[in-house]
């Protein structure tokens, strides 16, 4: 097992090492804005609502301490380009665009971003200026994602949104009026006493709109939440199968592609960078509030002295895969160690860091097909190798097994579960547990 950093020594020379090469290994940045005007009942993501007498100056501090804390983790880069930056919450919508401008003018300055970056940004119908959005591009944001939910007034009620069917509609076509070329439109279904053709009409007016690409997911009781404490009434399994089924038949009448479980492509865009890499066991750097990053180290030759020396000075950490978070509170995540003078321990010079573990090399087979198998098409399997450091040797006898029994595409290039497996992603997940 790969040293914590509580129990990883900070004088003697590690033996832990992966056979990865980092290089061949996409990064992405994950920007954590955690305010939201009012907390939605279903909701279990790391969002607080705003301070009934919030100050510009609390914007200004957060601002701050994102990039210190994004310069605290450029060694981890190792000389790598930023492919997609997904800014996300909370309602990111909420931070004014100056304080934008400063964020990204500070990103541009600590990581070099690929020519083609893609950089998405989550949004609030219901807290969206239409004037903003052409700032928005100016900054460099290029791909919208709407939180609509629903287009149905009294599903909106349901969910606790606070935006109405004519504003979700009119931030669609101010995005697209504004010239973003890729807007996405979140959408659930499985909603209280919602009917099939309610489900399918919020996709076919989601498209009308100018959605080119649509987030389909089913709503789903979450522990922590307020619809977990006071359940409502969900359709049964049966009207659920129905309503799914449906729906994915009219997404792909309408031209959309379905590449993950629940991400849908327009025939004029293509799938979400960032997800793709999340999906396919990327490595992603986190700043924010409640972030949560993964990274792969590897302390070898293809490193330049100058990262080296970096990541030996400031990370102090073995090769391996590491997982790690942020302070969860806004409060919290804002106020740095005083007493952090002396590069001794990361977690005392980024803003609170209340998470380095490195990734057991049991559990990386786990983890990577938990995210790979979400992928309709699947991944190559020369990734696995390239992504964990582990051979195919290692899951072999579990692979034939699923491979009998029809639930992963019996091909040796392409790790791919089938369309009955498909139905049974979890049965598949267990077999690598």
């Amino acid at each position: 097992m790969l040293n914590d950093l509580n129990t990883l020594s900070l004088t003697e020379p590690t033996t832990d090492t992966i056979a990865v090469d980092v290089t061949d290994i996409p990064l992405s940045l994950y920007i954590h804005i955690p305010w939201c005007v009012k907390k939605c009942p279903y909701c279990d993501f790391n969002s607080h609502e705003l301070p009934i007498d919030s100050e510009l100056s609390m914007y200004e501090e957060y601002v701050d301490a994102l990039l210190l804390d994004a310069a605290m983790q450029q060694p981890l880069t190792q000389n790598r380009k930023i492919g997609s930056i997904f800014i996300g919450g909370g309602t990111p919508s909420l931070l004014p665009i100056s304080q934008y401008q400063r964020l990204f003018s500070g990103l541009r300055t600590c990581f070099e971003f690929a020519e083609d970056i893609e950089v998405t940004m989550e949004a609030n119908p219901g807290t969206l200026e239409h004037a903003p959005f052409a700032q928005y591009l100016k900054v460099g944001i290029n791909r919208l994602s709407i939180g609509v939910q629903s287009f149905a007034a009294d599903k909106l009620k349901v969910l606790g949104r606070i935006h109405d069917p004519v504003q979700a509609l009119s931030a669609i076509r101010a995005a697209k009026a504004a010239g973003f070329a890729r807007v996405n439109v979140d959408l659930m279904h499985g909603l209280p006493q919602q009917t099939m053709n309610e489900a399918l009409e919020d996709i076919q007016m989601a498209h009308d709109a100018g959605a080119t690409h649509i987030s389909w997911y089913q709503l789903t009781i979450e522990p922590n939440t307020v619809f977990y404490r006071s359940q409502p009434i969900l359709p049964d399994e049966d009207n659920l199968a129905d309503i799914e089924q449906a729906g994915q038949s009219l997404l792909q009448q309408l031209g959309y592609s379905n590449y993950e479980v629940s991400a849908w492509a327009g025939a004029s865009d293509k799938p979400c960078r960032h997800n793709i890499n999340y999906w396919q066991f990327g490595d992603y750097l986190a700043i924010g509030a409640g972030a949560h990053g993964k990274v792969t180290i590897c302390r070898n030759d293809s490193n330049s002295s100058d990262v080296k020396d970096k990541m030996k000075e400031d990370l102090l950490v073995a090769s391996g895969i590491y997982r790690f978070s942020k302070s969860r509170l806004p409060k919290d995540y804002v106020v740095m160690n005083p007493d952090a003078t002396e590069m001794s321990d990361i977690r005392q010079i980024t803003p609170k860091m209340v998470g380095w573990q490195a990734i057991d090399q049991e559990e990386l087979v786990s983890e990577f097909m938990l995210n790979a198998l979400r992928l309709r098409g699947g991944v190559a399997w020369s990734l696995f190798g390239k992504r964990t450091g582990l051979t195919l040797d290692s899951i072999a006898e579990q692979v034939n097994s699923l491979v009998k029994q029809g639930l992963l595409v019996d091909s040796d290039t392409q790790l791919q579960p089938t369309i009955l497996g498909q139905r049974y992603l979890n049965q598949i997940l267990r077999a690598f547990l």
